[in-house]
């Protein structure tokens, strides 16, 4: 079943009088249960593909579909909505909040989707235990290790159950066993049925995935070169 769908999608940016294009007629297709790399360079124009697949970024032209619905024309009130029910983020940085334990970090997007305190505990819970943190709840992010606290950050992208888990060079900050670990994980989830789409700009990281599309000078090919 396919959930996302991307079909002639541009991305320009004014620069004064000239127009740079960033991205350059897109075509993806996801299908529930897919575990997608998106490979390329620096430059390539992954961040603003990865932007508009999370809808933090509209694009200039073209058409996205995600679950069912038309994303390309949304205002940034039901873009957020989108984001709060549609996709789980995982990035590079982690992005936990250190004044909060695991616990609280798993809760935040349970309470922005109202979640009621008991459900948002047992789930965040369910979620830590899930990425084998059972032991680390009350634990805070300098009580734990680099490969913990991205252990945090998937429990916490998992919690709102997206529809699509979307990591931005989520191994770019861990040592290469740690990173394998994550990606052992990601690879137990897509196993699941967890839909991932990947964003790496390293080629042993993207073979992980199931499928790899590339990125280069914003134009997207799939399959061998």
């Amino acid at each position: 079943m396919e959930i996302l769908s991307m079909n002639n999608i541009v991305k320009a940016y004014k620069m004064g009088e000239e127009e740079h294009v960033v991205l350059k007629g897109i075509n993806l297709h996801v299908d529930k249960g897919d575990f997608i790399a998106v490979l390329g360079p620096s430059g390539s124009g992954k961040s603003t593909l990865m932007n508009i697949i999370g809808c933090l970024d509209t694009p200039t032209s073209g058409e996205y579909i995600l679950s069912g619905s038309s994303i390309s024309q949304m205002n940034e009130v039901e873009l957020a909505r989108i984001r709060s029910r549609e996709i789980g983020f995982i990035f590079q940085s982690f992005q936990l909040l250190s004044r909060l334990n695991a616990i609280e970090n798993v809760e935040l997007p349970l309470i922005y989707a109202k979640m009621p305190l008991s459900q948002r505990k047992t789930r965040a819970k369910e979620m830590l235990t899930k990425v084998g943190l059972s032991d680390k709840f009350y634990h805070y992010p300098n009580q734990l290790s680099g490969g913990q606290q991205q252990r945090v950050a998937i429990a916490r992208a998992l919690a709102t159950e997206p529809t699509i888990l979307l990591a931005d060079e989520p191994t770019g900050a861990l040592d290469q066993k740690t990173g394998q670990q994550v990606l052992a994980l990601f690879s137990a989830l897509n196993k699941e049925g967890k839909t991932i789409i990947m964003i790496t700009h390293d080629s042993n990281i993207a073979k992980n995935a199931n499928r790899i599309v590339k990125l280069l000078d914003g134009v997207l090919t799939e399959g061998d070169d």
